[in-house]
């Protein structure tokens, strides 16, 4: 039994469920995020035994601490497992990185809800970023803070914990993205770097077993949802155009479509409106480099480019981080932005996962709405979080 903590659409859920866990309860505030979690976990799969005394909806971590704590302690000796991490934005090298981030305060409420539940272990994910501390000004001179790993490090061990870290690269558990982030493993039973040691045993035969060969470029993993195989109106939205399923061209395509029906139309994969002058921009963009690299407008490669960065993907390139803007890639042979679902199978979420909410938002929304594509970018990609599953399973199996 575990509980997911900061729980987003479920991405770190599914992959538990699929190997074999029961969850307890999840909790996450937003009510997009939760409401894609709760059709695809909860009413799908009926995954979670919720308890009678917690409300079955979006919730703020600290007002479960506030108004369930007694419930929350009649729980210790339950829990085998909590998993999840608390937003990284925060945290992310790729954002403003500063210390004083509201979300960078709801590490406090990780440490408070372990304290009350007492779990026997501990899975916790975030981004690189966590591992570096954040600049400061002491006496006139910028210094490096400690970083919030280190923290958290000494305080699970200070309740008890053995506890492993290691900085994992996604793309080598069959993720198509070079995504890096900062995995962490505690335990009361046991040593915990022999989760890591297993993580890293049992990854080969996991992917055989699914016909994976890493690492899963960004064609084999979306190349049956370009648009060119054609698109009809979109079911949510009637001014766009949905994409449609091209044949299987990969054993990860496949692997994505296994619980599909072969004349079903793909969730969420709503192509956007542009301008003519966008799709342009995105033309010479798309021809300024042979290579999958960042785009600039201080390199000067392309004329009109003002947004800080862009990246048009090569047909044979494995994904960088998919992020929850969408204009950060171009489709790596179309002059547009990936869909929805695209950044789902890159995440690898099979397509009868389905997406609520709005697609995206701008300007200071940003800060509060977790629409389809950050719902996607901030996910724990749950083909790796599959093999977390089956590893820890095992251990507990060993004990």
């Amino acid at each position: 039994m575990y509980v997911d903590l900061f729980a987003g659409c479920g991405g770190l859920s599914l992959g538990l469920w699929k190997s074999g866990w029961t969850g307890l309860f999840a909790v996450e505030k937003n009510v997009d995020a939760f409401s894609t979690l709760q059709q695809n976990l909860i009413v799908n799969r009926a995954h979670f035994q919720w308890p009678n005394w917690l409300p079955q909806t979006n919730l703020d971590i600290n007002v479960l601490l506030k108004d369930y704590e007694n419930e929350l302690i009649g729980l210790r000796g339950q829990v085998q497992l909590l998993v999840g991490g608390p937003p990284c934005q925060g945290f992310s090298m790729a954002g403003k990185r500063t210390g004083n981030d509201i979300r960078n305060r709801l590490y406090n409420s990780y440490i408070k809800f372990v304290e009350i539940i007492e779990p026997e272990m501990l899975f916790f994910e975030n981004v690189h970023g966590f591992t570096v501390g954040f600049n400061r000004k002491y006496k006139g001179k910028k210094t490096k803070g400690e970083p919030y790993s280190q923290k958290l490090i000494r305080q699970l061990k200070k309740l008890g914990y053995d506890v492993g870290y290691k900085v994992i690269l996604m793309s080598e558990y069959g993720v198509p993205q070079k995504r890096k982030r900062f995995i962490l493993f505690a335990t009361k039973r046991g040593v915990a770097k022999t989760f890591f040691e297993m993580l890293s045993q049992r990854r080969d035969d996991f992917l055989l077993t699914r016909g994976i060969h890493v690492p899963v470029t960004i064609s084999e993993a979306i190349g049956d949802l370009e648009r060119r195989h054609g698109q009809v109106q979109s079911v949510d939205s009637p001014r766009f155009m949905n994409g449609i399923y091209g044949d299987i061209t990969s054993t990860y395509q496949a692997l994505m479509r296994a619980e599909i029906d072969s004349l079903a139309i793909p969730d969420s994969h709503r192509f956007a409106n542009p301008k003519q002058e966008t799709i342009e921009l995105f033309e010479h963009l798309m021809n300024a480099s042979d290579e999958a690299i960042r785009i600039t407008p201080k390199m000067g490669l392309v004329e009109g480019l003002k947004k800080r960065g862009v990246t048009p993907l090569k047909i044979d390139s494995v994904c960088s981080t998919i992020t929850s803007i969408p204009d950060d890639f171009i489709h790596y042979s179309e002059p547009r932005i990936m869909t929805v679902r695209e950044s789902a199978r890159i995440q690898s979420f099979p397509d009868d996962y389905i997406f609520l909410g709005k697609y995206t938002t701008g300007g200071e929304r940003r800060k509060y709405d977790v629409p389809r594509y950050t719902q996607v970018a901030n996910a724990v990609p749950p083909l790796f979080a599959e093999q977390v599953g089956l590893v820890l399973r095992e251990m507990i199996d060993n004990e």
